[in-house]
């Protein structure tokens, strides 16, 4: 399918009053948002000027750094380059999402990690009473999100859309001339100052139109894994895949073929990561460890949940942040959970909960408890 004459409904009107509201949510209170919203018709007449002119591009990237659990450099841009992201997020992604495989996830709509776990869980009770012994390959892109080529996905680009003007204002989000993203091969984002990054490679870590970019990028590698290699039991979140076989042998076949697509094809690498192992040992999949009848949550995930959660707690005992905030980010936690055969870990997480500004202790443990309650009775 090729996505055509779209350019004009992207930056219509009605769309870019849409992608404004997607693009103010969670954020209304920002003055930013606010002054976006206060000349609402004024800014989108700049930006339908903007990206006609066929200039438009990201002037800046404020950059951050977040250390959970590895040092990532985050990069934000401004409200107004946000909506542009939306506009074009809102029309574009459904119609990629159409040529997808049914067993990739990660930013899709409906596709998130519990989605993937549960499509592995199933591939794994498929194969469980099957003669033999099953193993899994389990194979990782290394610094993807910093390596993706930019000379590469532009040509994926073109050969899925077919509308100029949109893919002149897609490559000028890409080239960005004022920021660069890359790293050097076998660098990590500790490892390499802003001033010695790569123009011509990476993807800034964040943005909304790279997560679309990132799932587009590795298509082509499932493409080639289902249609060339033939694989039935392949799943793959964003950049990590999980294949099983009743031969060592076989994955054996399939690592290198894989590899060799990776290298030569998209000039990617894999990571140390990748490794052929019995299905018995349990797989590590986003965030889990997964048998046929049973399922963790993998520690390193909850020594995670634990240090996030208390550094909720201490943000709103110190009146930096509302109790709603932590109840948010508890909840997330406890829906992981109702997944999971982690009734202790539980429990330990809702009792290192206590609020102590102003609040009755307990008050938010009651909350969440009368919630997991009703998502278990499917109220």
């Amino acid at each position: 399918m090729k996505i055509k004459h779209v350019f004009d409904l992207i930056f219509s009107d009605d769309n870019l009053y849409e992608a404004i509201q997607d693009a103010s949510k969670g954020r209304r209170y920002n003055k930013d948002v606010l002054r976006v919203q206060h000349d609402i018709w004024n800014v989108i007449e700049q930006i339908q000027q903007d990206v006609r002119s066929g200039k438009y591009t990201i002037d800046k990237y404020y950059i951050f750094y977040v250390y959970e659990p590895k040092k990532r450099m985050i990069m934000s841009i401004t409200f107004y380059h946000r909506i542009v992201q939306w506009a074009i997020y809102r029309v574009i992604n459904p119609l990629l999402v159409k040529g997808y495989i049914k067993d990739t996830y990660g930013c899709i709509p409906g596709r998130g990690s519990l989605a993937a776990m549960q499509r592995l869980r199933y591939w794994i009770k498929s194969v469980e009473h099957k003669p033999g012994t099953w193993y899994y390959l389990k194979l990782d892109i290394s610094k993807y999100f910093y390596r993706i080529s930019h000379e590469v996905l532009k040509e994926i680009l073109a050969r899925k859309i077919k509308d100029q003007q949109l893919l002149q204002v897609l490559y000028n989000i890409i080239d960005c001339q004022y920021t660069p993203f890359g790293l050097p091969p076998g660098k990590g984002p500790g490892e390499v100052p802003l001033e010695e990054r790569l123009y011509d490679v990476g993807m800034p870590v964040g943005n909304l139109l790279s997560q679309v970019f990132a799932n587009i990028y590795l298509d082509a590698l499932d493409q080639f894994c289902k249609r060339t290699l033939c694989i039935h039991f392949y799943v793959r979140y964003m950049d990590d895949i999980i294949i099983l076989s009743d031969s060592k042998e076989q994955l054996h076949m399939w690592k290198d073929e894989i590899q060799k697509f990776v290298e030569t094809t998209l000039r990617l690498s894999l990571n140390q990561k990748t490794c052929i192992r019995p299905i018995s040992q349990g797989i590590e999949f986003v965030g889990y460890r997964i048998w046929p009848h049973y399922v963790t949550i993998r520690k390193s995930t909850t020594l995670e949940m634990k240090r996030h959660l208390r550094r909720k707690v201490e943000e709103y005992n110190a009146g930096l942040i509302e109790m709603e905030v932590v109840t948010a980010t508890l909840k997330s936690y406890l829906g992981m959970l109702d997944h999971c055969d982690c009734k202790e870990f539980r429990k330990e997480l809702i009792d290192s909960v206590v609020l102590d500004r102003n609040k009755v202790v307990g008050e938010i443990a009651y909350e969440v408890e009368n919630y997991s309650e009703a998502m278990v009775c499917g109220l």
